[in-house]
């Protein structure tokens, strides 16, 4: 696969924010899914994140390394550590 130059990734990230129209900036975040029952926090993952609401927006790179890593999760080919965590249920 061959490498996107960084001008056409940046054309890919919107001027705005889809949700409340901040402004994306170059900086880094978590990413977190969920994997058969487990939840998988990525850290300091390259992003360009919504000032105002936190959104990240991806370059095409990075989706393809958030990808990848996630397919070696479902792979059980990650030797992943247990992270203390809450979780919500909403009853309406």
């Amino acid at each position: 696969m061959d490498r996107i130059p960084y001008e056409e990734e940046r054309t890919m990230i919107p001027d705005r924010c889809t949700f409340c129209k901040g402004k994306p900036d170059k900086g880094t975040t978590e990413f977190l899914a969920r994997a058969g029952g487990e939840v998988v926090v990525i850290k300091d993952v390259p992003a360009y994140v919504c000032e105002q609401c936190g959104e990240a927006y991806y370059t095409p790179d990075i989706s393809r390394k958030i990808d990848g890593v996630m397919r070696d999760v479902h792979k059980k080919k990650l030797c992943v550590r247990p992270v203390p965590a809450g979780e919500v249920s909403l009853n309406v």
